[in-house]
């Protein structure tokens, strides 16, 4: 060290160079420390040119008060600490576990140990690449990926970790609008007719009257169901996050919304209900007592996923067309709108926030060939043909 400390000749303020390396040094002066010493940092050029040119450009950045201090966290430290402090208090629980899986299970393994200040452009995109050629992952999945990201690398430029955010200058992974699949009438008709007396007979027809999400009826209360005035009243939510079941709110505010009742489906509801209280008659104590309306014929809840897999094997026992439970809710949007009914209405019904949300989930199924528009416009130009 001592044999490299006499090499370095001072040529100008905080530039330096080195006889032996032939190298110019440029002392970068970050400022003082949460602890009160000076911080600086040496950095190596070819030239008196590019050594000048990097000092300005240092010293210009901190009389903006852009340079961001040397630390060493890593990209690992950074996410953990974004979904602990940023993420956990303000998101539901179901993000979180999203959230974290993707980081620990893909981000941290690859990108982990780098530090925070040292991740590039073309590291993250090499992540992506990555992700799309040597893994299962869909590109909408691996854009979920980047979303994530930016998303954290934001907060660490906000909180001044680093200067600028490394993905806002790659190449985002390009999403798919994913295939919806759904039934005819006639399918929908002959499912009904085979769920008749069925555990998912009640299951199939909220989805297929109502459109609901399967969170929406898995929270269902009785205290929801207005028999009355034969309206159901969406208000909470039951939904898995791993292996943990999570009640909570509506997905949004828009999706709390009140919904008629159709005839088959109010039956099927007031049986449901009827069977329900000859089982806590029976029980007694030992009655599970939640007011859900989906349960056992102990009172305790089906689990979501388990109403998803046995609506699976129904399907293909029943020699049905392959469907998803989730697809009796696109079911739902493409016979309402064959219908005739409004997006608008086919919105509300769905609860989803806007119109547009509605239209960009369905734009291939909703009228996808404007056919009464086309023929709309033919009929009229038919009739000016007609004109003498």
């Amino acid at each position: 060290d001592g044999e490299v400390q006499v090499a370095r000749k001072r040529v100008e303020r905080n530039i330096s160079y080195d006889d032996v390396r032939k190298k110019f040094y440029v002392n970068l002066d970050f400022g003082f420390g949460a602890n009160g010493k000076q911080i600086k940092k040496t950095q190596t050029f070819s030239t008196i040119t590019e050594a000048r040119k990097a000092l300005r450009a240092h010293e210009v950045k901190k009389d903006r008060g852009e340079v961001v201090q040397p630390r060493q966290t890593t990209v690992a430290d950074w996410l953990r600490y974004w979904l602990e402090n940023i993420v956990r208090p303000y998101r539901a629980e179901t993000t979180v576990y999203g959230y974290r899986n993707m980081i620990e299970n893909y981000l941290v393994p690859r990108l982990g140990k780098i530090q925070l200040q040292a991740l590039t452009p073309q590291k993250i995109q090499r992540y992506y690449t990555d992700l799309l050629t040597k893994t299962t992952l869909s590109s909408n999945t691996v854009r979920k990926h980047h979303d994530l990201l930016r998303t954290a690398l934001d907060v660490a430029v906000r909180q001044q970790m680093i200067a600028t955010n490394p993905a806002d200058r790659v190449e985002a992974p390009k999403t798919k609008t994913p295939e919806r699949h759904f039934y005819s009438p006639q399918d929908l008709a002959h499912l009904l007719q085979c769920a008749e007396g069925h555990r998912l007979e009640l299951v199939i027809k909220l989805a297929a009257y109502l459109g609901l999400r399967r969170e929406e009826y898995c929270g269902l209360h009785w205290s929801d169901v207005d028999f009355a005035h034969h309206v159901l009243h969406i208000r909470g939510a039951r939904t898995t996050a791993g292996s943990k079941i999570i009640e909570k709110e509506t997905k949004t505010v828009s999706s709390t919304r009140s919904l008629h009742m159709p005839a088959p489906l109010e039956d099927a509801l007031r049986r449901e209900y009827e069977r329900q209280q000859d089982d806590r008659a029976f029980l007694g104590e030992e009655y599970h007592d939640t007011d859900l309306v989906l349960v056992w014929s102990d009172g305790h809840p089906y689990k979501p996923n388990y109403l998803s897999e046995l609506f699976t094997k129904f399907v293909q026992e029943h020699n049905l067309p392959p469907l998803t439970l989730h697809g009796l809710r696109h079911t739902f949007a493409t016979l309402a709108n064959q219908s005739g009914a409004t997006l608008y209405d086919i919105s509300k019904a769905l609860g989803h926030s806007t119109v547009a949300t509605t239209s960009s989930i369905y734009t291939h199924i909703l009228d996808g060939t404007h056919e009464n528009v086309v023929s709309r416009v033919a009929s009229v130009l038919d009739q000016t043909h007609d004109i003498p």
